[in-house]
């Protein structure tokens, strides 16, 4: 097998979800271990954790292979478009999953591997599913994508404190207007292929807007907990208001306009928000 036939197997890891996993992964080492103090223990959590969200992502497209055949932006993905067989898929999924199992149970952790399995079930069992059943989805998703930080924190540490929890308050909040941007600009693929996102539930977009300021605001005020908590200082609570006010400032326009421009706009700002904040963090912690 060549190197490019082997390109729809990692298609289906799901790259740029794992690449955001394994950056906060690496953030919440760093800041629970006050810095990075054994890089052979990171980079065997970041590969366990990779292995992990790899198989996650897989699992989850093999779950919904049915939906994304009818839905434009994903009817060409290697399932529906069968270039990969779903049992192949399967297989790789689970797989990959044991082997993150594998590598944080015997270099890392117990607390970094079980929360690894958590964030894999949280994801493939929990929320894959509720897409088709509640718009509560997008909550109850955001849980194993605040996780990540948790598990980095708990390698670096072997335990977890208030600090780590700072972070996944960050990454909870940040999600929501994050994901209710892209399914406001795709509600009608979403509801093309039954998922039950708000923006698809409701025509007027009252709630998705209440949602997407009300989590901006959340995001606000979480995001400064590090300064009042001692763990940053002030370039870093001045940096995380200004990066605040943006993402709201967006979160405002859309609820004005309810235009599909002003949710790329706002989708733009989470996507700059979250990695801005991130060297924040780091930057102020050196």
């Amino acid at each position: 097998m060549t190197l490019r036939a082997l390109d729809p197997y990692f298609e289906l890891t799901k790259p740029r979800i794992v690449t955001m996993v394994l950056v906060t992964t690496a953030l919440g080492f760093f800041v629970g271990g006050h810095g990075v103090t054994s890089p052979l223990r990171l980079a065997l959590t970041l590969l366990g954790t990779a292995f992990s969200a790899g198989g996650s992502g897989v699992l989850n497209h093999y779950i919904e292979r049915d939906i994304d055949a009818v839905m434009r932006r994903t009817r060409d993905r290697p399932l529906p478009s069968g270039r990969v067989t779903p049992a192949a898929a399967l297989s790789l999924g689970f797989l990959l999953i044991f082997a993150g199992q594998v590598v944080l149970v015997l270099t890392v952790n117990l607390m970094t591997a079980w929360l690894a399995l958590l964030t894999a079930f949280l994801y493939v069992v929990i929320y894959t599913p509720l897409k088709r059943t509640t718009w509560l989805n997008t909550s109850l998703g955001s849980i194993p994508g605040a996780l990540p930080p948790v598990g980095g924190w708990a390698a670096a540490t072997g335990h977890l404190d208030a600090g780590a929890w700072v972070l996944f308050a960050i990454l909870f909040a940040w999600q929501h207007p994050h994901f209710y941007s892209i399914a406001w600009i795709f509600r009608d693929d979403y509801r093309r292929g039954g998922f039950k996102m708000l923006p698809v539930l409701e025509e007027d977009g009252k709630r998705t807007c209440r949602h997407i300021l009300a989590f901006s605001v959340l995001l606000i005020a979480v995001s400064i907990l590090p300064a009042l908590l001692g763990s940053s200082g002030t370039v870093y609570l001045l940096g995380a208001l200004v990066l605040g006010a943006g993402m709201l400032a967006a979160g405002v326009s859309l609820t004005i306009s309810r235009s599909n421009d002003d949710a790329r706009r706002l989708l733009r700002a989470s996507v700059i928000y979250l990695p801005l904040l991130l060297i924040l963090t780091v930057f102020d912690s050196i």
